[in-house]
């Protein structure tokens, strides 16, 4: 990819949502404020959440839109979120919300790149240690490879 799909600016490392409803809002934002998605990328995320939830395991969410809202999506982008205290995620502790949106079939290959990082319970400490987005986006890194 040319461009990279997490900056700094897409990483919060103290999120302030204490719901999955803020939550996914606060990662909508940061993915707006990137200039990936558009405003009515955030229905479709919340939509895709009551059909499937996209609690992931490892304390890792990763809230994005369905099929349907594909052109609400400008760039393939990910947004960061950390919460010092969990999020119930239907009954499942989150304190990591990633945002996705990927353009065509990027989402596949992003969510390849984001779960391979969550499946090492070493990173995923990591992650929870880093005191900033520099840190976080060093760790996060092979996202943008």
């Amino acid at each position: 990819m040319a461009r990279q799909i997490l900056s700094l600016d897409q990483i919060r490392t103290a999120g302030t949502a204490t719901t999955k409803l803020e939550a996914i809002r606060e990662a909508h934002e940061l993915l707006m404020a990137a200039g990936a998605v558009t405003a009515e990328y955030l229905p479709a995320m919340i939509e895709r959440e009551k059909t499937v939830s996209t609690y992931m395991g490892n304390l890792l969410a990763i809230p994005h839109g369905t099929n349907e809202a594909k052109d609400e999506i400008l760039e393939s982008a990910l947004s960061f979120v950390r919460y010092a205290e969990p999020i119930d995620w239907d009954g499942n502790p989150v304190r990591f919300v990633v945002g996705v949106a990927g353009k065509g079939n990027e989402h596949l290959d992003i969510l390849g790149r984001i779960a391979i990082v969550f499946s090492d319970e070493d990173e995923v400490s990591a992650l929870g240690e880093a005191s900033t987005p520099a840190e976080v986006l060093d760790i996060l890194g092979e996202v943008n490879a």
